[in-house]
């Protein structure tokens, strides 16, 4: 049986889609002679927070994820980010493929959040493959399965993800709001004249600031 690894070799936005997508190139090697036809890869992607050191700024920004620090022993665990999947065209020896990444700026989805949260060096990720391999067999084609225990570890940098969100989001964000929030804030756009809900938002938040100092 052909024997086959996988390697994450390079993150990267994706600059021409429609909405933020990030690319994994992934090294695939078969340690054989043999082709390999084709492979049905799957991935499923996690979030390692325990592999890297936390300032205090983003340690506050955490706090709704993980809560204090006294508490990250038993509350940061790896969590998962995605799956994706992808056909590896026929090859032999080593190839490489793009693996697509779909990202969301939605700050109540939890690793949009932690990532939000990061001011600075790497995201920790797992990568766990599995899928279906096409090899020549006796009668034809012959189907195995990507082994259970086929894994890599990628640090991804923040900055490769805050230039994605900047491409697709320059000098925004986005948080969802119930209906009926967002009919109040247009309504209170309109009685006071202002430009827009952002502008809405920060007349408010002046106002709060305003009787807070009172």
């Amino acid at each position: 049986m052909t024997e086959v690894t996988f390697a994450v070799v390079d993150v990267f936005p994706e600059p021409y889609a429609v909405t933020p997508v990030l690319t994994a190139r992934v090294g695939i090697a078969a340690v054989s002679d043999e082709p390999v036809h084709a492979i049905a890869l799957r991935a499923q992607i996690r979030i390692e927070p325990l592999r890297r050191g936390y300032t205090d700024e983003e340690a506050a920004a955490l706090l709704d994820l993980f809560g204090t620090r006294d508490r990250w022993g038993t509350t940061q665990h790896t969590f998962l980010w995605q799956h994706s999947g992808v056909m590896v065209p026929g090859f032999t020896g080593t190839t490489q493929v793009d693996l697509p990444l779909e990202c969301t700026y939605d700050f109540e989805v939890t690793a949009a959040k932690f990532f939000h949260a990061l001011r600075d060096g790497n995201i920790p990720l797992q990568f766990l493959f599995s899928g279906t391999i096409f090899l020549k067999g006796q009668h034809g084609f012959a189907v195995t399965p990507v082994p259970w225990d086929r894994e890599d570890h990628y640090d991804l940098p923040v900055s490769v993800w805050r230039n994605l969100v900047e491409m697709h989001y320059p000098h925004t964000g986005w948080i969802r709001l119930h209906h009926n929030t967002i009919r109040a804030l247009n309504d209170y756009k309109t009685r006071h004249a202002l430009l827009g809900l952002d502008d809405t938002v920060t007349a408010l938040l002046a106002t709060q600031t305003a009787e807070d100092l009172r």
